[in-house]
């Protein structure tokens, strides 16, 4: 299995963190989030999976969620008022390479 990761504020150090995460054998893009717990003393951390819609319509706006807006709007850009795809290939490869970007760029606003 090959998981492309990217994480989505990579800033944080010392809370809940989210991860983008295309899973290249299933073909899932999803939402991993690690959620830290203190309980009476001990740290406790839980990993779950979320889809990106599911994600997105979290209450409350936090800079994982303005990130991956910002990476929604990037990827889909230019064909956002757009209804045909003139080259599904070609369109695919290029959203490929551009995750694969992402997942060397930590940029985080």
């Amino acid at each position: 299995m090959t998981f492309l990761k990217r994480e989505l504020c990579p800033e944080v150090i010392y809370a809940d963190r989210c991860t983008l995460v295309f899973d290249t054998d299933s073909k899932r893009l999803y939402v991993e989030l690690e959620v830290t717990q203190a309980v009476g003393g001990t740290v406790d951390q839980q990993m779950a999976t979320m889809d990106i819609a599911d994600y997105l319509n979290q209450d409350g706006q936090t800079a994982g969620h303005r990130e991956l807006w910002r990476l929604l709007r990037t990827l889909f850009g230019k064909n956002i008022h757009s209804t045909e795809c003139t080259d599904e290939t070609s369109s695919a490869a290029m959203t490929y390479n551009k995750f694969r970007i992402w997942e060397n760029s930590h940029d985080c606003f």
